[in-house]
């Protein structure tokens, strides 16, 4: 049994304004547990839209994001309980197209909202209205910050200890969380070095302030490190794993920290890691004083919202640059549409992104929206 809704409410589902909502959709869901999205997931056609509770917004995507630990979700490592088949896709941005009777006290229908919650790669999905992030427009640009700018946001805020005159090294500096750890350590006032694997990223990351880019194709990042930062730097911001995780550690200063924000190396292999030199960890840490913490975004949410406020405000302050990449150059063109949400991931392991990865889910052309 449904629960009762406002008369409104019914009218409006059935046919907004001359645009009614259909009643199957086309999703994307975890068929099988794998680190290959491809294998993993299976794009449904004929799912069942949803109905949206007395508290909730079923709300239409038009923009959705990619993340790396799409593929951890994919492959059951977040939360082993949970069995296929189940949705993925962490967050989109999109207008509310109904809503129930306690949510409608705070929203309206054609309100543009964010959201980060699981089975976002739909076509429509239902969103509690207390998680849902009121925007003054459908901006792909507002998906940046949900998940990726948080990230940079609260990691360093909690973590970074930043101040006037630091070295920070943010490792994958291009990518969608990258761009904006090195923007706002330099906010911070500090010494920014940026690696990435390309000089057209390069050429970006200087855009946004960074200032020394190590291309790690061209260039040897230990040797680089050494030689220009002999005393060591003092924060890394590391998402990377592997024999980049090494190279950040050997290159910390005295009092030093790392945070690890992800280890994108490790994704795709079964077990889920590239290994480290860790046996050495502890003489290393003791000997410079130095830290190593994680960051989990989900350990946080209570400061959220707060974060988000914030990062909203820079961005229309017109201070902070969103990059988004919507594969104009990958070599099938535009992600568009949910079919296109495989090639967006191989996109993002193949490391061509500059900036957050977003795929667009156009909308029938009747709608009034």
């Amino acid at each position: 049994s449904r629960p009762i809704l406002d008369m409104s409410y019914s009218r409006q589902f059935l046919d907004f304004q001359g645009s009614s909502i259909p009643s199957s959709m086309k999703k994307l869901v975890v068929t099988k547990l794998s680190q290959n999205f491809r294998e993993a997931v299976t794009l449904q056609q004929d799912s069942p839209v949803p109905l949206p509770g007395d508290g909730d917004l079923l709300v239409r995507n038009r923009f959705v994001g990619i993340n790396a630990s799409d593929i951890n979700y994919s492959a059951g490592r977040y939360d082993a309980s949970v069995k296929p088949p189940f949705d993925i896709g962490f967050e989109g941005v999109g207008e509310v197209v109904a809503l129930g009777l306690s949510a409608s006290a705070d929203y309206t229908v054609g309100q543009a909202v964010a959201y980060v919650k699981a089975g976002s790669f739909a076509e429509y999905t239902v969103v509690p209205a207390r998680q849902a992030v009121p925007l003054p427009s459908v901006k792909p640009e507002f998906l940046t910050l949900m998940v990726s700018g948080a990230t940079a946001y609260l990691s360093l805020k909690e973590l970074g200890d930043l101040s006037e005159g630091k070295k920070v090294l943010v490792t994958a500096a291009a990518g969608g969380t990258g761009q904006f750890a090195v923007q706002l350590a330099k906010k911070a006032k500090c010494h920014v070095i940026g690696t990435c694997s390309s000089d057209e990223k390069g050429g970006f990351l200087k855009s946004i302030g960074c200032d020394r880019t190590i291309n790690y194709k061209t260039e040897n990042v230990e040797s680089v490190l050494r030689k220009d930062y002999p005393e060591g730097v003092d924060v890394v911001y590391e998402s990377v794993g592997g024999k980049m995780f090494d190279l950040a550690l050997n290159a910390l200063a005295i009092k030093g920290r790392l945070i690890v924000i992800g280890f994108i190396t490790g994704y795709q292999n079964p077990t889920g890691f590239q290994p480290i030199k860790a046996e050495l960890l502890p003489a290393k840490l003791l000997k410079k004083s130095a830290s190593i913490r994680g960051f989990f975004l989900n350990h946080y949410l209570s400061d959220y919202k707060m974060a988000l406020q914030h990062l909203l405000k820079m961005y229309e302050r017109g201070d902070l640059v969103c990059e988004v990449d919507f594969g104009d150059m990958s070599p099938e063109g535009k992600f568009t549409g949910l079919e296109s949400v495989f090639r967006a991931v191989d996109y993002m392991y193949m490391g061509k992104n500059i900036g957050k990865i977003v795929v667009e889910l156009p909308h029938s052309v009747n709608s009034k929206l």
